[in-house]
């Protein structure tokens, strides 16, 4: 069984058409969705992107890698309230990854594209994979366009880094006879804004709300790409051997820095990406499974990024590495029920979006938040309330009680990494120097 992962960078929940989408043009995804299973509640092991790939890889959450922030991460203000910790600045060598457990069983793997979880020494070839192509320690691209220079990949003046990685990704599928795993992690739809012309004016033409057209034509780039790397599966006849997975890093960026210029409109969802608000860590994630899977299926039940590795050794056949924090998706994607479990985040930070220190717990349908500068706790029933507007606390004391519990038990096993008082805090100058964009309609005590 072959595994082709497609990972895009910083890309909404609905973004796409899958998911609602009406204004930017997504066939490919929406036939992929017709023929996979869809995920309505599937999450990024974080609001940023190296703590959340180095989830996928290793099947363990970022607080139990102590990988819990991009790296080499932000700078720490002076007079901020708290001090945010220190963390690892790459993924450390030891750990498990998913191409180290397949290399024993003769399997062909390559990365192509976006990294970031180290530089010399950490890279995706001192990682297990066999083959990296145009992946380093930058977190973007400086430019999509070439000329550009990437590790083991050249772009000439004018040419698509998005296209270039696709073009290598397909060539790859068509070219291995043995079994593969291609980790296809586009720099895509990150900063900075990027795209050709004629597509950015085809969405200026439109009527797409306050999101970026230019950010419109990154997801149809990512969209093209999907179709290109199913043509492959397809011409080179692996397709029914290929398990397919598409999803997202973190969600969609809607303000960046203190530019209230928005990005991307992530809603129902509050905020965006830096945030532990459902737009920061809710995805796109569509499973493609030949013989496992009812095409078109949907999925409601909590996912998140830690169990892919725990999914795709379950269905090679390979002991799980220890420490690992996921489970197998097998089960509902053969359309049995899962036992309900919770599942957490943990970013001690401060973000480049706006986003505080902060950690959270899911639970069913109810989300507890815990604010890391002064302990302030917010509970949601996501059913009712998915937007995160009405803070439970007050009415729901046993329960928030319970899950605060859960939440700091589990931090506590993980032995994750806390922030701490600041000395030299300053309320007058707390904020001064932290970019980002701060949500004006805080959710209201119900």
């Amino acid at each position: 069984m072959n595994i082709l992962f497609i990972l895009v960078d910083d890309m909404g929940w609905h973004d796409i058409g899958p998911y609602g989408n009406k204004v930017i043009d997504t066939p490919n995804l929406n036939r992929l969705a017709s023929e996979s299973a869809l995920f309505t509640n599937a999450y990024s092991a974080c609001p940023v992107c190296s703590p959340s790939r180095a989830a996928i890889l290793t099947g363990q959450y970022p607080a139990r890698l102590h990988l819990t922030d991009w790296l080499p991460g932000r700078k720490q203000w002076p007079f901020s309230k708290v001090l945010m910790p220190a963390f690892e600045q790459q993924l450390p060598l030891s750990e498990i990854t998913m191409p180290k457990l397949l290399d024993p069983l003769g399997y062909k793997t390559a990365a192509m594209g976006k990294w970031h979880l180290g530089g010399t020494g950490y890279s995706p070839t001192d990682q297990g994979f066999q083959r990296n192509i145009g992946g380093s320690d930058l977190g973007h691209p400086p430019t999509y366009f070439g000329p550009l220079n990437l590790p083991n990949l050249k772009l000439e003046p004018g040419e698509s880094l998005t296209e270039r990685l696709t073009l290598e990704g397909s060539r790859f599928i068509r070219e291995t006879k043995s079994p593969f795993f291609l980790y296809e992690a586009h720099y895509t739809v990150h900063l900075p804004l990027q795209a050709k012309k004629e597509v950015v004016d085809k969405y200026k033409a439109r009527n797409i709300g306050d999101i970026d057209p230019t950010y419109c034509a990154m997801v149809q780039s990512a969209d093209e790409s999907v179709g290109k790397l199913l043509g492959a599966l397809d011409e080179s006849g692996k397709a029914q051997n290929t398990i397919v997975v598409f999803f997202s890093d973190n969600g969609g960026v809607r303000y960046q820095s203190r530019e209230l210029k928005p990005v991307t409109n992530n809603g129902p969802l509050r905020a965006g990406k830096g945030h532990v608000y459902e737009g920061g860590i809710r995805e796109p994630l569509l499973i493609r499974w030949p013989g496992v899977i009812k095409a078109g299926m949907k999925i409601d039940t909590p996912v998140i990024g830690v169990d892919f590795l725990p999914t795709f050794c379950d269905a090679l056949g390979i002991p799980l590495p220890k420490n690992v924090d996921g489970v197998s998706l097998r089960p509902l994607l053969q359309g049995s029920a899962m036992a309900e479990r919770p599942i957490f985040w943990h970013y001690p930070h401060y973000s480049d979006q706006g986003g505080a220190p902060a950690g959270a717990v899911r639970q069913g349908n109810w989300k507890l938040i815990q604010f890391y500068e002064d302990g302030r706790l917010e509970l949601f029933n996501l059913e009712d309330d998915l937007g995160e507007r009405r803070n439970l606390v007050q009415k729901e004391p046993v329960r928030t009680k319970q899950m605060f519990k859960l939440l700091d038990e589990w931090r506590e096993n993980v032995n994750a990494s806390m922030p701490s008082p600041n000395p030299d805090y300053d309320p007058a100058r707390s904020s001064e120097g932290l970019s980002g964009y701060e949500d004006p309609t805080p959710p209201v005590q119900a």
